[in-house]
C-alpha cells in the first residue's frame, strides 16, 4: 500500500532515509540532509539492515540509495514497495533497469529520481556537450573515477553519450581503424568511444574532446569532493515530492 502525505506533513519536514549510509557519500549525504531545515534524517540503512520495516516505523517519504549498481534495482524496488520515494545516485541502472522502476513508480503513482551525478557542473558539462554536438559531432569521452567505483564507464558518461546522440544531424559510427591491442579505442556508446581511467586520486572527473577542420573544443566537470554532489542531493529529496513519475537525470528538474 502507498503511503500517502498531506501538504501539511510535508511542509514540516520532509522525512529522509539515506540507504548505504556508512560509505562516504551516505555519510555526507546523511550529514547534509541533517543541516537542511526542510529535510528530517528520520533512518540510516546499509547492508544487513532491513529496509522495508525501516521506511515503514519511520514513515520516511523519500530515501537516498547511494549503494552499489549490483544492489540498486533491488532496494529501489523495496523503496516503490513500501511507499517512499527513491532518489537514487548510485550508478550503473541500464536502460532496461530504468524502465523497470519507472514502471513502478507509474504502478504506484510516486515520483522517483535517478541521476548518474548530482553535480550542477556536470550537468551543465553534459548541456554543453550535447549543444556542440550540432555543430562538432566528432568528439570522444574520457571519465576519471576513483578506483573502488564498480561500474564502467560511468552512468554520466553513458548519459553523455546518449545526449551527444541525440543531439547530432546525422547518426555515426566512429572509425576505430586497427587496435594493436584489443580495447585501446575505448567503448563505444550512440557513435561516441568512451575511455573509462580509475586510478587513485581523484574523485569524478570527465572531459567531451570535440574535433574539427583544425580546430579543437574540451568541455570539462571536475570534483573537487564529494561536497559537490550535496546541494543536488537535497534539492532531489525535495523535488521528487511533487513528481508522480520517474525521472532520469538532474537535469530534469532544475
Amino acid at each position: 500500500m502507498v503511503v500517502q502525505y498531506s501538504w501539511e506533513e510535508i511542509a514540516m519536514a520532509i522525512k529522509v532515509i539515506v540507504n548505504g549510509a556508512k560509505g562516504r557519500m551516505g555519510e555526507m549525504s546523511s550529514a547534509a540532509i541533517s543541516a537542511d531545515p526542510e529535510l528530517e534524517l528520520v533512518g540510516q540503512t546499509d547492508l544487513g539492515d532491513n529496509l522495508n520495516d525501516t521506511i515503514k516505523d519511520t514513515a520516511a517519504a523519500v530515501v537516498v540509495d547511494f549503494t552499489v549498481a549490483s544492489a540498486s534495482l533491488k532496494n529501489a524496488e523495496a523503496i516503490v514497495a513500501a511507499g517512499a520515494r527513491p532518489v537514487i545516485g548510485t550508478s550503473g541502472f541500464t536502460e532496461k533497469e530504468v524502465s523497470k522502476v519507472s514502471s513502478l513508480c507509474a504502478e504506484a503513482g510516486i515520483g522517483g529520481i535517478i541521476a548518474p551525478n548530482f553535480s550542477l557542473s556536470a550537468v551543465l558539462m553534459m548541456k554543453f556537450a550535447a549543444d556542440a554536438a550540432k555543430y562538432m559531432p566528432e568528439c570522444e569521452i574520457i571519465e576519471y573515477h576513483h578506483t573502488a567505483k564498480e561500474d564502467s564507464p560511468s552512468g554520466t558518461a553513458l548519459k553523455t553519450a546518449e545526449l551527444i546522440a541525440a543531439s547530432r544531424v546525422d547518426a555515426r559510427k566512429p572509425v576505430k581503424g586497427k587496435e594493436i591491442i584489443p580495447g585501446s579505442r575505448g567503448a563505444e556508446l550512440g557513435g561516441t568511444n568512451i575511455h573509462a581511467v580509475r586510478i587513485p586520486g581523484v574523485i569524478a572527473d570527465q572531459e567531451v574532446v570535440f574535433g574539427g577542420h583544425a580546430q579543437s573544443l574540451t568541455i570539462k566537470s571536475a570534483c573537487l569532493n564529494r561536497e559537490a554532489y550535496m546541494p543536488g542531493v537535497c534539492y532531489a529529496c525535495k523535488k521528487v515530492i511533487e513528481l508522480d513519475d520517474l525521472v532520469f537525470g538532474l537535469d530534469k528538474i532544475l
